[in-house]
């Protein structure tokens, strides 16, 4: 456990000190929620539930209140960087011992079961990067893994129709769905498995489990719901109307085949095969290994039916790499143990063969993703946080406010109110955007909102088109031409009646060249990993920092 730990830490090491931009609204949300302002993106603000990962919030919160979190530096690193990937450590940890009680339950090898599942966690790109991205993957993949393997314990322990498990399972059922939205899936696990195993005489018995489990988890996510209502308004969070996740068809399972993609066919072929031989055998575990096919089964099916994230690099697949790679390595130990010997190596060396390519095929992965990060926190905590606050500072704006498509990293820094032309941290704006309704999302920016400065780039551009609606030009001043490769119009604009004089217009486009151009090339040349970036951004991240953190 020590060393598939130590592996994983060492691959998360790869990638420095980057942070997804998306990880830092939560971060916001903490800051606020832990200073007593209440689930608001920044002091000010309407409440809004741009964040959609409940548990994770609150575990920052607890750690900024503790001083852990949103502080300054421990031993000379940022605690912002540092203790959400300590927090992602700790849950790889907790999932490699789970994964040992769950070995060490059906083989006198467990120690060998449990170094396989760690290699092979650490070698996956996809599931470290995402683990230590500082959203919230580490913990959800964790309380997946968790309830995966207290299904598997509890069918052969014979333990499966007892309250106890029946509660817990719907207790961790209920602790996914408030991690990540499509968590609410795993409601099921307990009661599909346990259908699995009905008997004409156990009916009573196990539908009364089933209803306590089915109990307990709606009466957690029920009650977090209807707090949602009375807080928000909503039943659902603002991040999922936004990205407006519509019924998925039959033809969403094809997107299965991406991750046998990524983690190599042959390899997946391989293990599938050995899988499939450990259910046909007759082996003592042969039960608990369906009843941990079961949330494998969810988590494939939640990746198949949610729409493809821009994050890229398969986010959602978390829990898919660490409950695979659990059943592969107790199928592969048990299969090889009942081998005779010769057969015994014949079936050593093929795993290994069809390993090769994806073990090469990671390393790539891994390289390129370290090269070039998706969004780092700390690009837009300079870009739209403190670059806009130069400008602020530089036209005498006392209060003010900021349209922007990225809220992370900016709702750290920024001391102007952020107006999320994404969607996340604005209902009206997701409303429209859910709606398709991009003239009703530029009638409310141009003649309500009236945002005191406003950025575009490529992202969503093409859908609300406000860099070529003539109110554009008529009400404001563009500060900075940036285009976006295809050439698009986009940049920065200010208002008119904020402009104090042509003079001041003239010195901020004179900072807006020396200075936001330089940004704008080194993000547009995925120059993301510029030192400050990747490592750091500084030792506090404070509304209303001007110093960029690209040296």
């Amino acid at each position: 456990m020590a060393g598939g730990t130590a592996l994983i830490a060492l691959h998360a090491i790869r990638y420095g000190g980057w942070l997804v931009d998306d990880a830092a609204i939560t971060f916001a949300y903490s800051r606020s929620v832990s200073e007593g302002l209440g689930p608001v993106v920044q002091a000010g603000a309407a409440p809004v539930e741009a964040y959609s990962n409940p548990t994770w919030l609150v575990l920052l919160a607890a750690g900024r209140l503790l001083g852990l979190f949103d502080h300054g530096t421990v031993f000379g690193l940022p605690d912002y960087i540092l203790f959400p990937k300590a927090l992602a450590l700790l849950c790889c940890a907790a999932i490699l011992v789970a994964g040992h009680l769950a070995a060490r339950r059906v083989t006198k090898h467990a120690w060998l079961v449990t170094s396989l599942f760690g290699v092979t966690l650490a070698a996956i790109p996809s599931f470290v990067i995402w683990c230590f991205s500082g959203l919230e993957n580490s913990l959800y993949a964790l309380v997946v893994f968790s309830l995966a393997v207290l299904l598997f314990r509890a069918v052969l322990d014979h333990r499966l129709s007892s309250a106890r498990v029946a509660l817990a399972a719907g207790g961790l059922a209920a602790f996914a769905a408030l991690t990540r939205p499509e968590g609410l899936s795993y409601g099921a696990a307990y009661p599909v498995v346990v259908l699995l195993w009905l008997r004409r005489t156990t009916i009573r018995q196990s539908l009364r489990h089933i209803g306590l489990s089915v109990g307990a988890f709606a009466l957690l996510t029920g009650t977090y719901i209807c707090w949602r209502y009375f807080e928000f308004g909503r039943l659902l969070s603002n991040p999922t109307v936004a990205k407006g996740q519509d019924a998925p068809g039959i033809e969403a399972l094809t997107r299965i085949g991406e991750l046998v993609g990524y983690a190599g066919a042959l390899a997946v072929l391989v293990l599938a095969s050995v899988v499939g031989l450990a259910l046909t055998r007759t082996v003592q575990w042969r039960r608990g290994l369906v009843a941990l096919l079961v949330p494998l089964a969810i988590a494939l099916a939640d990746y198949a039916v949610l729409k493809p994230d821009w994050m890229g690099v398969y986010r959602f697949a978390t829990p898919v790499w660490a409950l695979g790679a659990l059943i592969s390595t107790l199928a592969a130990v048990e299969v090889v143990r009942q081998a005779r010997p010769r057969t015994r190596a014949l079936l050593a060396a093929a795993l290994a063969v069809a390993t090769i390519p994806s073990a090469v095929s990671f390393a790539g992965q891994s390289e390129q993703f370290a090269a070039a990060p998706t969004f780092p926190a700390c690009a837009v905590a300079d870009r739209y946080g403190r670059i806009f606050n130069a400008y602020a500072d530089l036209a005498g704006v006392r209060q003010g406010s900021l349209l922007l498509a990225d809220l992370g990293g900016s709702s750290m820094t920024s001391r102007l109110h952020l107006i999320d032309l994404g969607g996340l941290g604005d209902s009206r704006i997701a409303d429209y955007i859910h709606d398709n309704d991009a003239a009703g999302l530029r009638d409310y920016v141009f003649d309500e909102v009236k945002p005191t400065f406003i950025t575009t780039h490529t992202h969503g551009s093409g859908f609300h088109r406000i860099p070529v609606d003539p109110r554009l030009a008529r009400d404001y001043d563009q500060v900075l031409d940036s285009p976006d490769v295809e050439g698009f119009p986009g940049g920065d604009w200010i208002r008119k009646d904020a402009v104090p004089s042509p003079a001041v217009l003239a010195e901020l486009r004179a900072y807006a060249l020396r200075n936001t151009a330089r940004v704008d090339r080194a993000m547009n040349m995925s120059n993301l990993t510029a030192p400050g970036w990747t490592n750091n951004c500084g030792p506090t991240l404070r509304p209303g920092q001007t110093r960029l953190s690209l040296g």
